[in-house]
């Protein structure tokens, strides 16, 4: 058996026939609780995308308290080093909850063909189904490049810490 779980048998587990009278009703609520749940999801993005940014903006003021306290050394290259690792894994966070996100639109738009209206799916059409950029502009195409600009912005301080001339601690 496969390490994924039983075979996948489609999104409608049982024709409405054999489900009952309620199949439609049940239906739109489970589709009520998935928009929510997706709802969700963004909500959760956008703490981490908060939670990292002040994780970085802390590095970054570390990184400028230590050189004014304590002068330019070689090791406040840890403090840099420390922010693209941590930039990297927000990166990788966006990355996942936009593949999440679309993995639960692509449910949600198959859920709407059970329903009389497809209005995620139909507003997603107006929008160029995120290719057009005149249309819409998916969030995270922008969202994506933060953590990359704390990258090279931690680059170049890694490289000032490396190379800048030491200065002596202060009394």
């Amino acid at each position: 058996m496969s390490s994924h779980g039983p075979p996948f048998t489609g999104l409608i587990s049982q024709p409405p026939s054999n489900y009952g009278p309620k199949f439609q009703d049940h239906l739109l609520e489970q589709y009520k609780l998935y928009v929510e749940s997706a709802q969700r999801i963004s909500e959760r993005r956008l703490h981490y995308g908060n939670f990292f940014l002040a994780i970085n903006s802390s590095l970054v003021a570390v990184f400028g308290i230590t050189l004014s306290s304590f002068g330019k050394h070689r090791w406040n290259v840890a403090i840099p080093l420390t922010g693209i690792l941590v930039s990297f894994v927000w990166l990788r966070v966006v990355k996942s909850y936009k593949d999440l996100n679309t993995a639960k639109f692509k449910v949600i738009h198959e859920l709407e063909s059970h329903l009389p209206a497809a209005l995620f799916k139909y507003e997603w059409h107006i929008c160029g189904w995120g290719s057009d950029t005149k249309k819409y502009r998916p969030l995270t195409h922008s969202e994506q490049w933060v953590p990359v600009a704390f990258m090279v912005f931690y680059g170049a301080l890694a490289l000032y810490a490396l190379f800048a001339s030491a200065t002596p601690l202060k009394p």
